[in-house]
């Protein structure tokens, strides 16, 4: 980092709502968020909108004839742009973006896709709905922006390297503003059946998960993310889109300061998989935390998936990195899915609400950890297939 970065505002929509005040209680709320639903040929968990936020989006849709054409990751992306440029107060539209995806317009390729198989001719606006760059190039049209727009996939840490990108912009002196993060809509049964190909996705119970409790009355987690004593693997998906906006230097109505970044990217032994002990994170923390001592950092927001390579791996490599002096640990995979792309902006945004409340929202599955006495500073960590990690480090300006 040359100089330090502001956060000046966060929007999202997800499972956890569109409202940060409803966002924040749900985090505060002990419950998951996962749902059955019947696919066609099974059926799987997963953590999608709410309904009141599933009328947004389709309130979003009617309000123009060319919205009617989009992915819902386009819209869903759009929603959550105009808001945090509403509460960051921008105006003027002279501002970058970059806003990634893991897997783009899935539900609509996957629709066209069908359609051609059945007609052998496809629809007209096929081509331009379903290419990556439609995502920022709609937001930009939506909001009239006039500065770069970039799009991108780095699959799961997509939206941290667009925070990357924007901070690099701004530091380089080519633009002052740049509005970032990544948007999911991965809910389909052809992804969901790629996951469980892999192996990697949860167990469908019997019973409804929002209902179903052990024989003590505690509610069961289908996705037990950091739980080390489970045997199999446990991920679960759900769907959302998180956009934040950046600021050169610090201004006084920062939600949070970006005070370090990491990146790193491992030398692939196997398509999806990173070393047993995170090699890539242990670099992107490092670098991360450069100018900071590993006992300043009050919390860590893990990637941690649910899968058991995927969380021990993590885990090894900030124990590496940190010795005796590790922090708090948490993730929201456990209460909301793995969004994939838009997933590490989620986990920004879970940052910056436990810094400006002052309240750890802790994990089910890790006992007896330490409480932080005080969240100042914040590591975020996410990583996608290929071992391609970022670690951002935030703090409070106060």
């Amino acid at each position: 980092m040359q100089n330090p970065i502001s956060i000046t505002s966060i929007a999202s929509i997800s499972s956890l709502g569109s409202n940060m005040d409803a966002i924040w209680e749900n985090y505060c709320n002990p419950n998951h968020n996962f749902q059955r639903k019947d696919f066609d040929n099974f059926t799987s968990l997963i953590a999608p909108l709410g309904s009141n936020e599933e009328e947004e989006i389709e309130k979003l849709r009617l309000s123009n004839n060319r919205y009617k054409s989009l992915d819902r990751s386009v819209l869903m992306a759009i929603y959550a742009s105009r808001k945090a440029v509403k509460a960051a107060n921008w105006k003027d539209g002279d501002y970058g973006i970059n806003i990634g995806s893991s897997r783009g317009a899935t539900s609509l390729f996957e629709k066209f896709h069908e359609d051609f198989l059945e007609r052998n001719k496809t629809q007209t606006l096929t081509s331009p709905t379903t290419t990556l760059g439609n995502i920022s190039s709609w937001i930009a049209h939506d909001l009239q922006s006039q500065g770069p727009t970039i799009s991108h996939s780095i699959t799961c840490s997509t939206a941290l390297h667009a925070l990357l990108n924007g901070v690099a912009w701004i530091n380089a002196g080519m633009i002052e503003k740049f509005l970032v993060g990544g948007s999911e809509a991965p809910l389909t049964a052809f992804t969901i059946a790629q996951m469980k190909a892999m192996k990697i996705y949860a167990s469908t119970p019997l019973s409804n998960p929002n209902i179903e409790r052990s024989l003590s009355g505690v509610e069961v987690y289908p996705c037990r993310t950091l739980d080390f004593d489970k045997k199999k693997n446990t991920m679960i998906l759900g769907e959302g889109a998180s956009i934040m906006c950046l600021e050169k230097e610090e201004t006084k109505d920062a939600l949070a300061i970006i005070e370090g970044i990491g990146y790193a990217t491992e030398i692939l032994e196997h398509n999806i998989s990173i070393s047993d002990d995170a090699q890539c994170f242990q670099k992107s923390m490092q670098m991360a935390l450069k100018n900071t001592d590993v006992s300043e950092v009050d919390v860590i927001v893990m990637h941690a998936p649910g899968t058991l390579k995927g969380d021990s791996s993590e885990y090894k490599a900030i124990q590496e990195v940190f010795g005796n002096s590790i922090p708090s640990l948490t993730s929201n995979k456990w209460k909301i899915g793995h969004t994939f792309g838009a997933s590490g902006a989620l986990s920004i945004e879970l940052a910056i609400l436990m810094i400006l409340h002052q309240k750890f929202i802790d994990i089910p599955f890790l006992e007896n950890q330490k409480q932080p006495k005080q969240i100042k500073k914040v590591l975020v960590n996410a990583v996608g297939f290929g071992g391609n990690a970022v670690s951002i480090l935030l703090s409070n300006q106060n």
